[in-house]
């Protein structure tokens, strides 16, 4: 459980359990109760905000990049701190590049499974990613979970960390409501190589694949999903609040799920395409 999540469990003005007491009982020290972590600056905000922008159009970019970039646009910046902040937004540079990670026994990395893979039905491949939200005062992270051949978003949760905690229950949801499916994709990241995450897919007796590093054209339809998304409805709200950009994207999905046709999809909605046998065959 994450530690954020554990602060939230206590309650100051609790009528039997004091605030000591209560941080025991869910492992954090009163300290780590109290303090909270310093917040970006209006500066860092605004940059990351530009940031997410322009890493849409130009994904390629990495931090030397985005600073001459950045800087082109009149902003006094350095390396250093657009490393730091793309970091925090979870973005990496799209390029390929040989595979020289050893794998850890505790974050195994599993191979990509879909290349050349005829993926025209739903249930076959489900794919998840994490991606950066802009608010007008702060960011969110987002995570979903979409059926691959349908496009169709079957479970997502919003976070303030990246940690694996909302992963997991996105991913619970999905197969809650949805059954499982033959094949499960993720990139890289620490929350899908967790052995949490992982263990949950293989209990389900679902295979799991895993992007080559560094190559989103392996999980091509849920980058143009977060795209569709930014553009149609969080750049153009600026949300104030956590509540009200959770209320904003139930109201996106439920309209890119039941009413947004696709090309891809004969000119159907996700959801008509995930209540079908079969679909036509999607190209990247």
């Amino acid at each position: 459980m994450s530690l954020e999540r554990r602060r939230q469990m206590i309650e100051p003005d609790h009528p039997q359990l004091s605030v000591v007491r209560q941080c025991e009982l869910v492992s954090i020290s009163r300290s780590g109760f109290y303090r909270r972590p310093a917040g970006e600056t209006a500066l860092n905000l605004e940059l990351m905000r530009l940031i997410d922008a322009q890493f849409l159009e130009t994904p390629w970019y990495g931090s030397r990049q985005m600073a001459r970039h950045l800087q082109r646009e009149g902003y006094t910046v350095g390396r250093k701190r657009i490393r730091r902040l793309m970091a925090k937004m979870g973005l990496a540079p799209i390029y390929q590049r040989p595979r020289t990670t050893v794998p850890n026994p505790e974050h195994r990395v599993f191979p990509y499974l879909l290349r050349d893979m005829a993926i025209d039905r739903p249930n076959q491949v489900w794919c998840v990613d994490i991606t950066y939200l802009p608010m007008r005062r702060g960011f969110l992270y987002l995570v979903a979970v979409m059926d691959w051949a349908t496009r169709k978003v079957l479970a997502w949760r919003v976070s303030n960390t990246m940690e694996v905690e909302f992963c997991l229950e996105v991913l619970e949801e999905a197969l809650a409501r949805f059954g499982r499916p033959e094949i499960f994709n993720t990139d890289q990241g620490s929350q899908f190589t967790s052995q949490r995450f992982t263990g949950l897919l293989q209990q389900a007796g679902v295979r799991i694949s895993m992007d080559g590093r560094g190559r989103w054209m392996d999980n091509v339809f849920i980058e143009r999903l977060w795209r569709s998304l930014k553009y149609e409805c969080v750049y153009l709200h600026a949300f104030e609040t956590g509540s009200e950009l959770r209320t904003g994207l139930s109201k996106w999905i439920g309209y890119y799920n039941a009413r947004r046709p696709h090309s891809g999809l004969d000119g159907r909605t996700p959801d008509e395409a995930y209540g079908t046998n079969s679909v036509t065959r999607l190209a990247a």
